[in-house]
């Protein structure tokens, strides 16, 4: 006598199973660096942060970081800085998301690139009209979700944890690079 399956049992569970969050790798660092800085020679600084400049650049920029070494690499062009290239990590939702930031020598946000998005939706952020946004920021100036940079429905959190890590990265300029 054939067992029979309880399919009942077995097909609402599939439902309700959350989907799997999935990595996508747009850029490599090299591929980012060559769109943030076409042409230039960048030089690779791990800058550990002590617990009391993390907490400092926390503070001043209202968002704390993840990591305790902030990978920072100095763009020149023909033995001239042309800037700086940041790399980061936020939270989205659940997942992180790793992105570079291009600040020219004087601090202004140049642009922002998107390099893995492990979300599996809200990846709007990866758009170019909104990352545009952020361009020509500048430490000391504002810059909140809803008021500076717009939001993208459905991608809400990606897009505030962003924001706030761009912010960071321009306090951390101001504490660690501006003047160096």
């Amino acid at each position: 006598m054939a067992r029979s399956t309880d399919w009942f049992a077995i097909v609402p569970a599939a439902l309700i199973a959350p989907a799997p969050a999935t990595a996508t790798v747009y850029l490599s660092i090299p591929a980012a660096q060559q769109a943030l800085f076409p042409g230039a020679q960048l030089a690779d600084h791990k800058i550990a942060l002590t617990p009391a400049q993390r907490k400092a650049i926390a503070k001043a920029a209202g968002a704390a970081g993840t990591d305790p070494v902030q990978r920072i690499w100095e763009a020149k062009t023909g033995g001239k800085r042309t800037g700086w290239f940041i790399l980061d990590r936020v939270i989205g939702k659940h997942e992180y998301i790793t992105y570079a930031v291009a600040l020219s020598p004087d601090g202004a946000v140049r642009g922002v690139e998107i390099l893995d998005y492990r979300e599996t939706y809200g990846g709007e952020v990866r758009n170019a009209n909104w990352r545009r946004q952020f361009t020509g920021k500048r430490p000391g100036q504002s810059l909140k979700l809803e008021r500076d940079i717009r939001n993208i429905s459905g991608a809400t959190l990606s897009s505030r944890h962003i924001t706030d890590g761009v912010r960071r990265l321009l306090v951390t300029y101001q504490m660690l690079l501006a003047g160096s």
